[in-house]
């Protein structure tokens, strides 16, 4: 989108580095996004809405979808691999090849409404997994934990009304998209004020977000991990470090154990400090891999 654009190519390097010191990787399977199918995506977004994102990718430059979503001519193919990561992973964990994945991908995707692209995303890959996962045996319940600094309006949108699904999402209030804050069947939002550190992160989620996930007893957890929350990031102001997105991985992969057989599935939502994000993901995996 352009060196000025928070969601840059690099956040993916700086992930890579903190990995690569220390030594996370060689403990890791490492698997490339295949591309999604047409049919796993319109799951989530009309054949019409997607048709016209192709339509709208430029031959150079940007195509500038609104004040901050913009389309550059590889924007479809990696939309379509970061949506395919997400389906990958799920049928490979329902096959047993391991419990739990992390979808490294851009663009994010939980911004994105069935219909709208907004907030840096174009299409939503946590639905589109969610989905997936829900068409196999078995599955029949799919929670999705979002504690990205934004709140997860698309995620929401796409699942109003369907009650396979429990959507828990923390978030600074009041700040973009300005809204998520009205609990519905389904729906467990976690408003959190700017200045918020750990110790209200925490308190939130014991309170009514775990409490909320381990009633529902999902089949398979999803995150839409998002890190902008960090103390250091530019784009919000909430105070949480890294220790405080490894506890709350702990404590959502205990209850998956519960009722989901360990699985999980997450995805790299927001998180634009490069040094943050990298030490933050690390310590998301690390609890991941904890049994």
């Amino acid at each position: 989108m352009g060196p000025w654009h928070p969601e840059q190519p690099q956040r993916f390097a700086a992930i890579d580095k903190v990995l690569e010191e220390s030594g996370l990787i060689t403990d890791l399977i490492r698997v490339k996004a295949p591309e999604g199918y047409r049919d796993e995506l319109e799951r989530v977004h009309p054949a019409a809405y997607l048709d016209g994102l192709i339509s709208a990718l430029p031959q150079s430059g940007v195509n500038w979808l609104g004040p901050d979503t913009g389309l550059c001519p590889d924007s479809w193919e990696a939309a379509l691999h970061a949506a395919g990561a997400g389906v990958q992973a799920v049928e490979d964990i329902l096959a047993g090849k391991y419990k739990r994945a992390f979808c490294n991908v851009r663009p994010p995707g939980h911004h994105a409404e069935s219909v709208r692209a907004m907030g840096f995303c174009l299409i939503n890959n946590v639905a589109i997994a969610a989905r997936h996962a829900l068409s196999q045996p078995g599955i029949s319940r799919v929670a999705i934990v979002d504690f990205d600094v934004h709140h997860g309006n698309g995620t929401e949108q796409i699942f109003h009304g369907d009650k396979r699904a429990l959507l828990v999402s923390s978030f600074q209030h009041p700040l973009y998209p300005y809204c998520g804050t009205q609990a519905h069947a389904g729906y467990v939002p976690l408003p959190l004020p700017a200045g918020t550190a750990g110790a209200g992160f925490r308190q939130a989620w014991e309170k009514s977000g775990l409490t909320a996930v381990e009633a529902f007893a999902p089949d398979f957890v999803f995150f839409s991990a998002g890190f902008d929350g960090h103390r250091d990031d530019p784009l919000a102001g909430l105070n949480l470090l890294e220790e405080d997105y490894a506890w709350l991985t702990d404590e959502v992969c205990r209850l998956a154990a519960k009722s989901a057989q360990g699985r999980v599935v997450s995805f790299l939502e927001g998180g634009y400090d490069l040094p943050a994000l990298g030490r933050s993901v690390a310590a998301h995996i690390r609890a991941l891999m904890n049994d």
